[in-house]
């Protein structure tokens, strides 16, 4: 499967150093170059692209606002000299963020994750289509057993908003209500998808799909429920979200 990719940039050093890494990538075709975010609404208007390689810091319109404006998105890997904008990329469904100056190594990993991703939707589309038994089988493997006083409980592991240690028990949050299991935090992490659940602090864990917005130290659910990121756990949750 190759992946047509658009560079939006207004550096021209930055379009040589990801067409020179492309150039190294044989499923990686680099269809088109954006020196302004204005010109790649017009691109985009007449070209199918798979992935964007945006940046932020851009005269006229914004990485982040032309991103706005897009109301289908290919997918995006961000390319900035500013960390700073990391976690409002998340909120912008950026698959990665890459700072500036970055090696290829980094950037091939980047571009494996799109191209994983892809791969993987267009797998599943194929598979519900051709196996509704299948699809299933596949939403069953998302159960949890949960002990509950003297019950065992099956919950299914995407309703959870968030988990929170409370001595040696967790509680385990779906909307405003909680189930109360005596466990560890740390049996919940290594269990449960570190795709679809990252630990925040030491006391929370938090489902990705359930976060509204971050700001500063805290992230606002969208049950309204708000979490705090640990310090330590900082430069950790940064990286999960991609």
């Amino acid at each position: 499967m190759k992946l047509r990719a658009l560079v939006i940039d207004d550096e021209p050093l930055a379009h040589d150093v990801i067409k020179t890494y492309a150039e190294d990538i044989p499923f990686l075709d680099i269809v088109g170059h954006c020196y302004l975010a204005t010109e790649a609404i017009s691109f985009l208007n007449e070209n199918h692209v798979d992935l964007l390689f945006l940046d932020i810091q851009m005269p006229k319109l914004k990485g982040n606002e032309f991103l706005r404006t897009l109301t289908k998105k290919p997918a995006v890997i961000i390319t900035s000299a500013y960390e700073e904008y990391a976690l409002e990329s998340f909120e912008l469904d950026a698959t990665d963020y890459l700072l500036k100056p970055f090696r290829f190594d980094r950037f091939l990993k980047a571009v494996n994750k799109v191209h994983d991703h892809i791969q993987l939707k267009n797998e599943q589309l194929h598979e519900n289509e051709a196996n509704e038994e299948g699809n299933h089988e596949e939403s069953t493997s998302s159960y949890l057993m949960l002990k509950v006083d003297k019950r065992q409980i099956h919950i299914d592991s995407r309703q959870i908003n968030y988990l929170e240690s409370y001595g040696n028990y967790v509680k385990v949050w779906i909307d405003t209500a909680y189930h109360l299991t005596p466990r560890t935090l740390s049996s919940f992490e290594e269990q449960l998808n570190n795709k679809e659940f990252l630990r925040v602090h030491k006391s929370f864990i938090v489902q990705k799909a359930s976060i509204n917005y971050i700001e500063g130290n805290r992230i606002v659910l969208k049950n309204k429920s708000e979490i705090p990121i640990g310090k330590s756990y900082k430069q950790q949750f940064k990286e999960g979200l991609f």
